[in-house]
């Protein structure tokens, strides 16, 4: 069977892959969309599914190439491009409906986030397959699992496959706005600190590191970001790197049916900012990846000061005084609901009571932290960028590198550092200073006149 797939990496993830079957990657790759359905799809008819924007930018030749390799195509369902498509349900139940009387067509959307996911879910939804033409290397979740969209004002990730095949053309992608590419950026930097929560769990044997499913993230994770001048100019050759990055960390998701290759705590800040409905009417709606960004900065930092405190600082930690001093499973959910809306904190209240250790296990785990925290710092001080450097590579991208660049207040992005802990079961650098009893803190130390956030006020980045 015909392999579309251009690259090793790329063909070595597809083989892990869960969804993804075909990817067509490089210079040229539209012309492969006909072949590609054709090959996936034998005898069903296409519904190419676009906006005015993302048509205008891929339509006739995707068109095209259907025609060209025999495949019978359905009237395009074009959305408005104006003004820009939201990832509301809405819109979910609008395709799903359109498609629906067409039992033998797959969807061929011309996508990047938003329409991408609504694509993913109303084919979900009605039990078929479908598959992506790419139009901006603005997020890694055309390739993976799952769909990030709104519905009574509360967006959340719906469970649905990922896209049986992908096209990915680099002259396509390099056109693309620029804010879409440094989004695309924003999103993929956090696998840097995500990594290091990665090496956080598995060292305390909360969840083990997949080496294989590791390495299809990090192993091409540097180089992918590693020009961000020439990217946020639409550089083709660097852009190269950051779709391929892109599209690799959704592989690795399927590979993992989990989003922990490539989400750590940064995105838990961009989740939280999410539930609470920011940026989500603004015009263009704030992308995920800008929120990301913001929260990539704010996790390297606190790891940061975790370590410039050195070994010692952890080892010297008394876990008596901090057992004596922690909260009962009451007064953590008291706290949940003080800091978080009330559709955010019902759910939020499962996640941090049930990681809320007092007694005997908290004890267990600080012991486990401090003799397991030697080797982490080994492991993690490699892979960590510093704060710094994650701003001022968001900078040259074109991205947000302060909270207020994206409408965060001072005092509302120090308060997320403990809503982020609350919001998802995952273990991360969050929870590593809860534990301990440190996260205050650090917090503290972060916004103190001495500290990162306090050395960076917004009017001195502009």
């Amino acid at each position: 069977m015909t392999q579309f797939s251009n690259t090793d990496l790329i063909t070595r993830a597809l083989a892990t892959a869960t969804d993804t079957r075909r990817i067509a990657f490089g210079d040229d790759a539209l012309g492969a969309t006909g072949p590609l359905f054709a090959d996936l799809f034998p005898g069903k008819r296409a519904i190419v599914v676009a906006d005015e924007n993302t048509f205008a930018a891929a339509g006739r030749p995707v068109v095209d190439s259907l025609a060209a390799a025999g495949v019978e195509a359905i009237e395009p369902c074009i959305f408005p491009g104006a003004p820009t498509l939201y990832a509301g349900y809405e819109n979910v139940e609008i395709l799903r409906e359109r498609i629906r009387p067409f039992e033998d067509a797959i969807v061929c959307s011309i996508a990047a986030g938003t329409l991408n996911d609504i694509a993913k879910l109303a084919s979900g939804e009605l039990s078929r397959p479908y598959m992506n033409v790419c139009t901006a290397a603005s997020v890694d979740g055309y390739a993976s699992f799952g769909a990030s969209i709104s519905k009574d004002g509360f967006k959340i990730t719906r469970g649905c496959p990922a896209p049986a095949g992908l096209v990915a053309d680099l002259g396509v992608i390099a056109a693309a706005p620029r804010r879409l590419t440094a989004t695309g950026y924003g999103d993929l930097i956090e696998k840097i600190p995500a990594g290091a929560d990665w090496v956080l769990a598995d060292e305390l044997g909360i969840e083990p590191i997949d080496d294989d499913v590791w390495d299809l993230v990090q192993g091409p994770l540097r180089d992918a970001l590693a020009d961000p001048g020439r990217i946020g100019a639409g550089d083709p050759g660097a852009i190269r790197g950051l779709a391929e990055g892109n599209i690799m960390s959704g592989l690795a998701m399927q590979a993992a049916q989990s989003s922990r290759p490539a989400s750590g705590a940064g995105h838990q800040f961009s989740h939280v900012w999410e539930m609470e409905g920011h940026g989500l009417d603004w015009e263009p709606p704030l992308s995920h990846g800008m929120k990301v960004g913001i929260g990539t900065i704010a996790s390297c930092a606190m790891w940061e000061e975790i370590l410039s405190r050195g070994p010692a600082f952890v080892e010297a930690i008394d876990a008596d005084e901090v057992v004596a001093r922690a909260r009962a499973d009451e007064e953590i959910e008291a706290a949940v609901r003080r800091a978080l809306i009330p559709r955010i904190a019902q759910e939020a209240v499962g996640h941090a009571v049930g990681k809320n250790l007092t007694g005997d296990a908290l004890r267990e785990r600080i012991t486990a932290i401090k003799r397991a925290w030697p080797r982490v710092v080994e492991r993690v001080r490699p892979l960590l960028m510093s704060p710094q450097e994650v701003a001022d590579r968001l900078k040259a991208v074109g991205a947000p590198y302060h909270p207020e660049m994206i409408g965060i207040d001072m005092g509302r992005f120090r308060a997320t550092h403990a809503k982020a802990q609350m919001i998802r079961p995952r273990y991360t650098i969050l929870d590593a200073l809860t534990d301990l009893g440190l996260l205050d803190d650090v917090v503290d130390a972060l916004f103190s006149p001495q500290g990162y956030w306090g050395r960076h006020p917004h009017e001195e980045r502009g």
